[in-house]
């Protein structure tokens, strides 16, 4: 959505923010439901300032008088030399802007002023997983909530009306499989496999990023449109025939040289290979919890479809993010896709910060 946010309520309206290395996702909070959520991808260069840029446009759609929640995940981008850089120069953006309307989700720390949040970025740093699973923990007190992205994977253990993770910083939730480092559009081919199946082999693959799980989900139908704004990597466009050359050249041959149909099938095995991360990852983390076979799988993000087939392989209920917030009709897609944008709002408001 790029239509400017509009608001008739500014008392008790609140803009949540997750500040990403590839886009800013905003979410207006107005009357106590989410009203409009927009995403507004990061130019695609290697400069801190590709955040300002960001930020520029957003705040062109934002109305005025209203408080600002934020949260982020920008700062492991590689522009930083260190997270405690990246968390500085976010917050201190933010501020600059918006002066004392904002303040900062810290996961364990609850809200925090500019101040505070600078002083405590190992806190600040990447906690928008928390704001979800907090939020996602007041509904539905056992699961596992699941948050697939473009480029990581969250898996969360609901326990007893909180999240029962044993990691908090993004190393210790990698050691506790509770965050993976793939998504459905950012993340190349080749980290799932260094060989794959073809015309009745299995051959190796080329270690280059060549093809992006955009270019296999496209291939298999289920990548959201609204999931795809960046470049190819190969700049060129994202029909199905194009994405096939892709993959094909992951393989050193060219998509002339077997039908789509094909390329869809590799596609497919690689999908499943993800899939399967996914799921052992989660009947690992439900064994760990011992979490009932009745406690659902709740599903976020723009790969949310990965989480319902999670379900189905786990043999629970499935229950998606967006069917739990109050929330406006044509706003739920990308509700569910921005949630920590959501929740964050949603977290601010209920905290009268």
């Amino acid at each position: 959505m790029t239509n400017t946010m509009s608001t008739n309520d500014k008392m008790t309206s609140i803009i949540g923010w997750d500040l990403g290395g590839a886009n800013l996702k905003l979410a207006l909070l107005e009357g106590g439901r989410i009203a409009q959520v927009v995403q507004v991808p990061c130019p695609v260069r290697q400069d801190r300032d590709k955040f300002d840029a960001a930020l520029k446009e957003a705040l062109s759609l934002c109305p005025a008088s209203v408080r600002h929640a934020v949260t982020m995940t920008g700062e492991l981008s590689d522009v930083f030399t260190e997270r405690a850089e990246g968390v500085a120069y976010l917050v201190s953006m933010m501020r600059e802007v918006m002066g004392g309307e904002a303040v900062f989700y810290s996961g364990r720390a609850g809200f925090l002023a500019t101040e505070d949040a600078i002083a405590r970025p190992l806190d600040v740093a990447s906690a928008n997983w928390h704001a979800s699973a907090t939020l996602v923990a007041d509904h539905y007190a056992n699961g596992i909530f699941i948050d697939i992205g473009t480029t990581t994977t969250d898996l969360i253990p609901l326990r007893a009306g909180l999240p029962a993770t044993r990691g908090y910083t993004d190393a210790e939730r990698l050691a506790a499989r509770e965050l993976i480092y793939a998504g459905v559009v950012r993340t190349p081919v080749m980290a799932f496999s260094r060989r794959a199946p073809f015309a009745g082999d299995v051959q190796g693959i080329a270690a280059e990023r060549f093809a992006t799980m955009a270019d296999v989900y496209r291939l298999t139908g289920d990548l959201p449109d609204e999931a795809d704004p960046y470049p190819t990597p190969d700049l060129r466009g994202k029909s199905r025939k194009e994405s096939a050359a892709r993959l094909a050249r992951m393989l050193g041959r060219d998509g002339s040289e077997a039908p789509l149909e094909a390329w869809v099938q590799l596609a497919s095995f690689f999908a499943g290979l993800q899939l399967s991360e996914v799921v052992e990852a989660a009947r690992a983390l439900a064994k760990r919890e011992t979490l009932a076979p009745d406690a659902p799988v709740i599903g976020a993000g723009c790969g949310r479809f990965l989480a319902r087939q999670l379900a189905s392989e786990l043999h629970r209920p499935y229950r998606d993010f967006a069917e739990m917030i109050p929330c406006a009709a044509g706003a739920r897609a990308m509700a569910a896709s921005c949630a920590p944008a959501v929740a964050v709002a949603l977290l601010a408001a209920k905290a009268h910060v």
